[in-house]
Parts: C-alpha cells; sequence; structure tokens
C-alpha cells in the first residue's frame, strides 16, 4: 500500500511548508492564494503535486486534493502539523494489522484548549461519535471513498458561508455509506498553535452556524442536539450571549439549515 498526504494550505510556500511539516511520502498539496497554477516537486524522493487557487474554502480545498488523489491509503492534513518519524510506518501498519476498517482515526497532539478527542485503545467509530475528530486525524481507503462517492461539503469550514462542522459532516457522510471506521491510539504529529480561521468567539454567528449545521448531522432530531448542547457547553455560555438566546439562535439556524438541505436537493 502507498500513502498520500492531501494538505489544504493558505498562502503557503509549498517546499518550505513540506520541509516544516516533515512530509516523508508522496502528498497531494492544494494553496489557497491569488493566483491559479500546477507545479510539482520532489523532495526526499518523495512527489509534491502542488494546486495554487485564488478561491477560498477549506471543502473546495480538499475536494480539489481527492480529485487528484493517486494513493491507496489518503491522509488528511492541514499546515499546522507537524509529523513524527516514522508516520508512514505507523498509518500502514495500522491499516495492515486492521482489514477491517477502511478509515482510521489517529491521535494528533494539541494544546489542551483545542483538545477535542485522545483516543484510548482502538474502537468503532459510528455517526453519532463522529463529531469530535478533525481532518487531519483521519486516513482512508481511496477505494472506500472511490465506492461511496462523499465528497467535502463547500458550505462549511473556514473560508466558506457557514463557520465549522464539515470534518463532522464528512465522517457522518461517510458512516451513512458504510465506509467502516475505528479509531486508534497509534500517534502520528503534533499541531502547531495558531490562531483559528473561522473561530472568532461564541458570538451570535457562532450559534446560528451551528444550527444550520446541525440540520444537517442529525434531521428532524436537530432539536434535540440543540437543546443538548446549550444545557451543556457552560463554556460557551459566559459571555453576552445567554442560554436561552444562544437556543434561539441556534433554532433559526436549524431553520436555515433546512432551506440550505433542499437548495441542495432541489
Amino acid at each position: 500500500m502507498q500513502l498520500e498526504m492531501l494538505i489544504s494550505s493558505v498562502n503557503a510556500v509549498p517546499a518550505e511548508l513540506t520541509t516544516k511539516m516533515n512530509i516523508q511520502c508522496d502528498a497531494v498539496l492544494v494553496n489557497q492564494c491569488d493566483m491559479d497554477a500546477d507545479e510539482s516537486f520532489t523532495q526526499q524522493n518523495r512527489t509534491v503535486r502542488v494546486f495554487s487557487r485564488n478561491e477560498r474554502g477549506v471543502g473546495k480545498s480538499r475536494n480539489l486534493a481527492l480529485k487528484h488523489a493517486q494513493g491507496d491509503i489518503l491522509l488528511f492534513s492541514d499546515e499546522d502539523i507537524v509529523y513524527k518519524d516514522g508516520y508512514v510506518s505507523l498509518i500502514l501498519d495500522e491499516f495492515e494489522k486492521h482489514p477491517e476498517a477502511e478509515l482510521l482515526l489517529f491521535n494528533v497532539e494539541v494544546c489542551p484548549e483545542r483538545k477535542t478527542y485522545w483516543n484510548e485503545g482502538f474502537f468503532r467509530v459510528k455517526w453519532y461519535n463522529c463529531g469530535r475528530y478533525p481532518a487531519y486525524s483521519i486516513a482512508v481507503r481511496k477505494e472506500a471513498l472511490d465506492r461511496s462517492k462523499v465528497k467535502y461539503s463547500e458550505l462549511f469550514g473556514g473560508g466558506a458561508k457557514y463557520s465549522n462542522g464539515e470534518d463532522s459532516l464528512f465522517l457522518k457522510e461517510c458512516a451513512d455509506s458504510g465506509i467502516k471506521m475505528y479509531a486508534t491510539d497509534v500517534v502520528i504529529g503534533r499541531e502547531e498553535a495558531r490562531e483559528s480561521t473561522w473561530f472568532h468567539g461564541y458570538t451570535e454567528k457562532f450559534f446560528f452556524d451551528r444550527g444550520v449545521l446541525f440540520a444537517f448531522l442529525y434531521g428532524g432530531l436537530a432539536w434535540i442536539w440543540a437543546l443538548r448542547f446549550v444545557c451543556t457547553k457552560k463554556e460557551m455560555l459566559q459571555g453576552e450571549i445567554k442560554r436561552k438566546q444562544a437556543y434561539r439562535l441556534i433554532k433559526a439556524g436549524i431553520k436555515q439549515g433546512k432551506a440550505e438541505k433542499n437548495l441542495l436537493k432541489g
């Protein structure tokens, strides 16, 4: 099996970025910048194909990388991840050990305030427990994605109409399409702290956009998840926005999300 990385970046210097990230396999690098150009270069006997595009949106970036992907195993990545030596073997060995797994979610070390998950052991992941995983944890068999035809939503994430949630939605659609997903405690790298491209505090937009996402993730059960969200996420409700207001914003977002889904179906 061959591992290939799918890297999303903004205004990067490609060779400098791949060196900083400690890339040790072939890669597709989509660089959102102010020009349109395709190029490739060799680094430590590995081929990096670069697609520079004058457009924004992390979903567009990841879908373009998927369009040009060639590897047997595809590893999603962001420009702020630094990989440990030997990560290629760690990933491929884990897929060899678990032929039943079509998608694996690996551990990546992050600073405590950005930590959304940490896998302990090896276990099955389904639609209801996949929402906490970021793209850079995901490695997937290309044949499974080709079969399912799952792509990234271009409505959500940095540079898109709605703030975030593209990774949760991608994994939910993978689960719905029958892709067998598992989490593993294997650590493949670490995240370097940087300013978020989408998070600007617990604002009205944050809660409204969360409602839009819930409509896509949970359909008719979105209001239950909205209620659970405002009842359990107390750290988000310490500022000017109170629980009732947050709930109203999320419900308005759910309504908007249903409209967006209808437009996509139409």
